[in-house]
This record gives C-alpha cells, sequence and structure tokens, in this order.
C-alpha cells in the first residue's frame, strides 16, 4: 500500500478516535458527574443507614447495585435535560459556557435523547431492583428537576426551593430502597439534605450574583439583597443543625454522632454569624459555601462510622 495512502488512513482513524473520546466526555459532563457522585453517595448513606433499623430486611447485592444504578441514570439524565432546557442561558455564565451545547459541540437533539432514554432506563431498574415506591419518588425528583426547578429559575428567587426538594430526596430513596417504606427517620434525612441545599446554595448566589443576573437567572442576593441573604442562611442552618440532632432519638444515630454533629454545627453556625460582620463579602461566602461541603461530608461521615 502507497505510504501516503497509509498515512491517510491513519490519520483518519486517528481524528476518528479523538472524535469518539471528545463525544464520550462530553456526554459524561452533561451527566454533571459531581452532582451525580454527591447523590449516589448520600443515597448510599440512606441505605445502610436504613439497614441499622431492626424491621428493616436483609439488603441484598441486588438491591444496592439497582438502587445505585437507577439513581445514577435518572440523575444523569435529569441533568442532561437541565443542559438542555438551559443551552442558552449557559452561554451568558462563565462557568457554563464551555458546556457541550452552549460551545456547540453536540447537537440538541443528542442531549435530548440522551436526558430521555437514561431517565427511561432508570425506571424499571429501580422498580424491579429496589422497589416501586423507590421507582416513583425517583421519576417525581426527575421530573420536579427538569419541569418546574429548571424554568422557574428565570423567574423566581423560590425555585432554590423547589430545586431543594429532588435535590433532598437521594437520602431517602436509599432508605425506601431497603425498607419499601417512608417513616420518620428518613423523612429526617430528606429535611436535613433539604434545609442544607438553601445556605448552600445562597453562597453560591452570593459570590456569583452577577453572572446569575447576566444570564436571567432570579436569586436572593439580585432579589432581596446581600443583608437579607445572609440571614436567610443563619435561619437555615440552624434549622438544619436541628434537624440533624434528631436522627439520635429516632434511634439511627448515638452518641458518636451526637458530639460530632453538635461540634459541626457549632462550626458550620457560628461561620454563618460571622458573614453579617461589616467587611465580609466573597471571600466569606466562598468559605461558607466551602465550609457547608465540609459539614455535609463529616456529617454523614459520623453517621456512617457512629459509636
Amino acid at each position: 500500500m502507497p505510504k501516503p495512502l497509509v498515512t491517510a488512513i491513519e490519520s483518519e482513524k486517528s481524528a476518528q478516535a479523538a472524535h469518539v473520546s471528545s463525544l464520550l466526555r462530553d456526554m459524561i459532563m452533561l451527566a454533571k458527574p459531581r452532582i451525580t457522585r454527591m447523590v449516589v453517595i448520600t443515597a448510599a448513606g440512606g441505605l445502610f443507614l436504613a439497614k441499622r433499623m431492626p424491621e428493616t430486611p436483609a439488603l441484598t447485592p441486588v438491591t444496592i447495585v439497582s438502587t445505585l444504578l437507577g439513581l445514577t441514570f435518572i440523575v444523569s439524565g435529569a441533568n442532561a435535560l437541565n443542559m438542555y432546557i438551559e443551552r442558552d442561558v449557559d452561554r451568558h455564565m462563565e462557568r457554563t459556557k464551555n458546556r457541550p451545547l452552549p460551545a456547540g459541540r453536540m447537537a440538541p437533539r443528542f442531549a435530548l435523547w440522551f436526558g430521555v432514554v437514561l431517565s427511561a432506563l432508570a425506571v424499571p431498574i429501580l422498580a424491579v431492583g429496589a422497589n416501586p415506591l423507590t421507582a416513583l419518588l425517583a421519576v417525581i425528583a426527575n421530573l420536579m428537576y427538569v419541569l418546574a426547578y429548571t424554568p422557574l429559575k428565570q423567574h423566581s428567587a423560590w425555585a432554590l426551593h423547589v430545586g431543594a426538594v429532588p435535590g433532598a430526596l437521594p437520602p431517602l430513596l436509599g432508605w425506601t430502597a431497603a425498607t419499601g417504606r417512608i417513616d420518620a427517620a428518613g423523612v429526617v434525612l430528606f429535611g436535613v439534605m433539604f434545609l442544607w441545599q438553601i445556605p448552600h446554595f445562597v453562597a453560591i448566589s452570593l459570590f456569583r450574583k452577577a453572572e446569575y443576573a447576566r444570564a436571567g437567572i432570579v436569586v436572593l442576593p439580585n432579589s432581596v439583597g446581600e443583608l437579607a441573604s445572609r440571614h436567610t442562611i443563619i435561619r437555615w442552618i440552624f434549622a438544619c443543625v436541628a434537624a440533624s440532632l434528631l436522627l439520635v432519638p429516632l434511634g439511627v444515630a448515638h452518641h458518636g454522632y451526637l458530639i460530632a454533629a453538635s461540634i459541626l454545627g457549632a462550626v458550620f453556625f457560628t461561620w454563618g454569624c460571622y458573614g453579617l460582620r461589616e467587611g465580609t463579602g466573597v471571600k466569606w461566602a466562598r468559605s461558607l459555601f466551602g465550609i457547608s461541603m465540609v459539614y455535609l461530608v463529616l456529617l454523614f461521615a459520623a453517621l456512617l462510622i457512629d459509636f
């Protein structure tokens, strides 16, 4: 075979491989892997915490794998559909303008079908591998995120509270996958996640408020002002910490967790209050965002290794 022809073939194969690799990276980006990973971790926490309750049946490998796989699919699908709907908005924000759709690397129709197919595949996996209740709650979370939270972001700051519902469901989904029911302990896990999200995302909106305004997304600092937003952060941190302590009387956690949750909550709340001092600005908001992440990770760690 002539050398120029061989070189051309090899070049074409290399280009095809690069295209496939780029497409795979963009598909992973559509799924928002960091968000999906957090969902799977918190769902796994709910799954294994439920196992501590005396009336919970033994967890099987099928239940565990089906729950985590099904949630990975349905969350990834919801994230892809969110990116499809927000493709024009994402062009106006620094942190989102390089996503596959606003950057023009992927056809919108591909992202739409990617999200629909993943979401649809998740339902039978969850219904058969876990139970119908878990599948139903996962579908509700998916629809709320895509059809309620995503469009509401451009009209009302209440979108944060609506979006916090599907964001808080993963530990409850893990709980229902293990127990087949909704009970008080599972609802408290949901409540902790719901309450935590408000100060976490208000902190983000404080240091990204200019970007959100440019993109036409309504957030608290741009609608009620910075000071009111900081007071909101304090109130919701207090409620989150109080809810986290309810897991002890419900029998999910014990003295080791109580001590850890109290210390973590005190640090989180104190740093939230520090934001009321004059001169605290973007730097404080960024630090509170980081502390909120550490708080949640360590809180769940304390739950899982409770003694």
